[in-house]
């Protein structure tokens, strides 16, 4: 099965803000970004599409034509808890000193824990009879992919960052 795994547009976050799981805006550049997503798409006939429910992914998801997407919860970004919406300098990131993979935010997720569900996704996707999906989601949950396909490990899972808009192809 080729999954193609799509992060969502850019967002009309101010830069240096926490924001995870919150609801937040697309930039107003989302038509243009999205254009050019759609079109990259172009060539992909999906059997399946599935997206995050925060609206920055079912928004792009909408605005590509993909028909029947299922909304999955496991796709959504790390639960950044007390830290979404603050901004990154003014937040203690002691608790990620020793281990940022095993320990949780405050009110928030490990990134374990967010790895864990995105695997989850994937196992119960793989018992499935498709041929092609797309997946309409967020960074984080792209670089969880990349562990789970091995194409990097856990502790390199943020050595690089897919852009926004970017389209990521897997096997299953």
């Amino acid at each position: 099965m080729k999954i193609y795994l799509i992060r969502h547009t850019s967002v009309d976050v101010p830069k240096g803000i926490c924001y995870g799981q919150t609801d937040v805006a697309l930039n107003v550049s989302f038509e243009e970004e999205a254009a050019k997503v759609k079109t990259d798409l172009g060539h992909i006939k999906p059997d399946v599409g599935f997206s995050s429910p925060l609206s920055r992914c079912t928004q792009l998801a909408r605005f590509c034509k993909v028909e029947n997407v299922i909304l999955d919860n496991r796709l959504k970004e790390l639960d950044f808890g007390d830290w979404e919406g603050k901004e990154w300098n003014n937040i203690d990131l002691s608790v990620w000193k020793t281990d940022w993979i095993n320990s949780s935010v405050p009110n928030g997720e490990s990134f374990i824990k967010m790895y864990e569900r995105v695997a989850s996704f994937f196992d119960q996707l793989r018992k499935e009879n498709y041929d092609t999906a797309i997946v309409f989601t967020h960074g984080g949950v792209i670089n969880c992919a990349r562990v789970y396909f091995r194409k990097t490990e856990l502790l390199n899972a943020f050595a690089w960052i897919p852009k926004y808009g970017e389209i990521v192809e897997f096997d299953l």
